[in-house]
């Protein structure tokens, strides 16, 4: 089944390989380069799951979390942090304090992604 995602990140090359795995499989991908205008396509959009870095450039990806939560038409999204922070600290900070459904470690390979699409609660793969 195609679902529709978003895909949060500043760095030209995460969104292309990121999307065009999602692609490949058969789903839909809108893109953001930054936080700006995000919210307004989330609230405007029903996506399976926002992929969403941590570090950009006007404000960071758990800021951003804890305002999307913060919206009832946004605070259930699905969202997975996206990032090169890859500690079980920096994971456990993300989905325990920031509240993320999920985390996913960059590098990332069609295999990972693959594990966090299958935990999706519509089972997307």
């Amino acid at each position: 089944m195609s679902e529709r995602f978003l895909i949060i990140d500043d760095s030209a090359t995460q969104r292309h390989l990121l999307s065009s795995l999602l692609q490949e499989i058969g789903h839909t991908v809108d893109i953001c380069e930054s936080s700006a205008g995000a919210l307004d396509k989330i609230v405007g959009n029903q996506y399976a799951a926002v992929f969403l870095d941590i570090v950009l450039p006007d404000q960071d990806g758990y800021k951003f979390l804890r305002e999307l939560r913060s919206h009832s038409k946004s605070a259930n999204q699905y969202v997975i942090l996206c990032s090169t922070k890859s500690t079980r600290l920096e994971i456990d900070y993300g989905i325990k304090r920031a509240k993320a459904n999920d985390y996913l470690t960059k590098p990332f390979t069609r295999e990972t992604l693959t594990a966090v699409l299958e935990k999706l609660p519509q089972q997307v793969t």
